[in-house]
């Protein structure tokens, strides 16, 4: 669904502004390489969070808390 508004605002674009239409298509991949490592130090951070998270809890959860046991 994200794909096929992408492909529509860019047909309106090129209907409208087709040079900057063009533009846009060829810059595209040189922007989406320099977005790599922002998203790889955003994965980075969210998978250390989690351990922190995991490593916080890990006392209580060794102690009965958190979810009930089904019995």
């Amino acid at each position: 669904m994200k794909t096929l508004f992408a492909l529509g605002v860019w047909c309106l674009l090129f209907v409208l502004c087709w040079p900057l239409a063009i533009l846009a298509l060829l810059a595209w991949p040189f922007v989406w390489l320099l977005s790599l490592p922002f998203r790889l130090v955003g994965i980075t951070f969210s998978a250390l969070f989690a351990f922190l998270g995991a490593v916080l809890m890990l006392p209580a959860r060794l102690l009965g808390g958190g979810r009930p046991v089904a019995a």
